[in-house]
C-alpha cells in the first residue's frame, strides 16, 4: 500500500486486508485501522460534533468490523462497508445522548493558519464557525450527508449503501440539509463573501 499505488490498486490491497482480518490476522487489522482513522475521525466528528464521543464511536466500530469481518462481500467497497458501520454506531450513540452538542463539546477545528494574513485568518474563523454551527443546526443524517458527499467524495449510491436507505432518500436528504444551510447561512455568506 504505498504511496505511489493507484486507486484501483488500493481497493485491491483494502480487499486483501480485509480476507486477512476475516482470518483473524491482528497486523492487518492494525493496518486497516491506521488507514481509516483519520476519514472516520472525520466523518464522525462532522456527524457527532462531539469529540469525547468520537473516538468511542471509532472503537465501536472497528469492533464490529474485526467481529463481522467475515461477513464482508468483497464484491462492495471496503469504505462502504466500514463507513456504514460507523454511521449506524454514530446514531446508536448520539440516541444514547439524546443528540444534543453544546458549544463548549465541539472542538475547534485545526485551520491552515500558517502564511495566512491575520484578517484572511480571522475571516476563515469566522467563516469555519458559522458553517460549524449551521451544520450542528441540521440532523444527524443530513450531516452524514453532507460529510459523506463534500468531505469524504461518496457518490449519492455509496452514500445510500452506507446509510442503507433509496439513492433518493439520500438526495432528498442533501436537498434538505441544503437548503437549511443556505437559510441558516444565507445573509451571512453575502456579507463574509
Amino acid at each position: 500500500m504505498g504511496g505511489d499505488a493507484t486507486r484501483g490498486d488500493t481497493l485491491v490491497d483494502e480487499v486483501a486486508l480485509m480476507e486477512c482480518v476475516a482470518a483473524e490476522q491482528m497486523d492487518a487489522f492494525e493496518a486497516l485501522y491506521r488507514l481509516y482513522h483519520p476519514r472516520l475521525t472525520r466523518f464522525l466528528m462532522g456527524m457527532t460534533h462531539r469529540p469525547a464521543l468520537v473516538e468511542e464511536i471509532l472503537d465501536d466500530t472497528m469492533l464490529v468490523v474485526w467481529r463481522r469481518a467475515h461477513t464482508y462481500d468483497p464484491t462492495a467497497k471496503v469504505s462502504t462497508w466500514i463507513f456504514g458501520i460507523a454511521y449506524r454506531q454514530a446514531l446508536k450513540a448520539l440516541r444514547q445522548c439524546g443528540d444534543v452538542a453544546t458549544a463548549a463539546e465541539v472542538g475547534e477545528a485545526a485551520l491552515p493558519s500558517a502564511q495566512l494574513a491575520p484578517d484572511v485568518e480571522l475571516h476563515q474563523r469566522d467563516l469555519h464557525a458559522m458553517l460549524d454551527h449551521a451544520m450542528r443546526a441540521l440532523s444527524a443524517e443530513q450531516r452524514a450527508v453532507i460529510e459523506l458527499t463534500y468531505y469524504l467524495g461518496y457518490a449519492c449510491r455509496e452514500i445510500a449503501t452506507i446509510m442503507d436507505c433509496p439513492v433518493d432518500t439520500v438526495k432528498t436528504r442533501m436537498f434538505y440539509a441544503r437548503r437549511r444551510l443556505k437559510a441558516l447561512l444565507g445573509a451571512s455568506c453575502e456579507e463574509a463573501m
